[in-house]
């Protein structure tokens, strides 16, 4: 069982930038494919970022890509989100992901594990 915690969320003005960290604990996360997912209120929830088993591979929703960077230090067993020009949009909770060992990345049923959630308010 791997236990995943995010931290970094808040409140930022748009055009802004933020930092998101997920601590995992409880098993080494070198094994799987982890991500970021994000859920708005009214909304669906929704694929942000993914990077492959040994980070040579990183996916992006297009509605990121360009602005968000995913990234994964499996020595300290933790997964990065660096969200740069932020814009009202991205308001939502941000959640972390982990476990996938071979399903789409794309799909949040590949993840067996999910952190409890960061809000992030981008205020216009």
């Amino acid at each position: 069982q791997v236990h995943l915690v995010e931290s970094g969320g808040g409140l930022v003005r748009a055009g802004g930038s933020l930092s998101l960290s997920c601590a995992a604990s409880g098993r080494t996360i070198s094994n799987y494919a982890m991500g970021w997912f994000r859920q708005a209120p009214g909304k669906e929830r929704e694929f942000v970022a993914a990077i492959s088993i040994g980070g040579g591979s990183t996916y992006y929703a297009d509605s990121v890509k360009g602005r968000f960077t995913i990234s994964r230090d499996d020595a300290k067993n933790t997964v990065y989100l660096q969200m740069h020009n932020l814009k009202s949009e991205d308001t939502a909770v941000y959640y972390c992901v982990g476990g996938n060992r071979g399903g789409s990345y794309y799909d949040p049923r590949s993840y067996g594990y999910w952190g409890q959630g960061t809000q992030i308010t981008v205020s216009s």
